[in-house]
């Protein structure tokens, strides 16, 4: 871990846990989508297709699944990419390019919300049970 080797600790408003992981990265990505020209990738977070759902449709490229694979093997990739083809055709989505941003910040009608929305998640769930 290079946090212990460099003895520096990050700040961070989710728990450890892997719903948690993807708020912030859901966020960003939504927010810069549209508005940086590069590439966006998520690279915590990202376990199932549900995952890679909600992280291409606030805009990310790609989405990197390192600690999927290594609990459920390769094999996982094969599960993940069909039932993501699954959701997309019960929503209706042709194809990722016709996903990717359709729930960015850019694409909502009220953008301002996109970010405020977030920012309450974010805070509700570092404040626990009882706030």
């Amino acid at each position: 871990d290079l946090d212990a080797l460099v003895l520096f600790s990050q700040p961070s408003l989710t728990s450890a846990s892997d719903a948690q992981a993807l708020r912030l990265p859901l966020c960003w990505i939504g927010v810069l989508f549209g508005r940086v020209q590069a590439s966006l990738a998520a690279s915590s977070g990202v376990f199932a297709a549900r995952d890679v759902a909600k992280l291409l449709l606030v805009g990310a490229d790609v989405t990197m699944m390192a600690s999927a694979l290594m609990r459920h093997g390769v094999e996982h990739l094969g599960t993940v990419l069909e039932s993501l083809e699954d959701w997309m055709d019960q929503h209706g989505y042709a194809s990722v390019r016709e996903l990717r941003g359709s729930m960015s910040q850019r694409a909502t009608v009220f953008p301002s919300a996109f970010e405020r929305a977030h920012y309450v998640r974010a805070v509700a769930a570092t404040a626990g049970p009882g706030g």
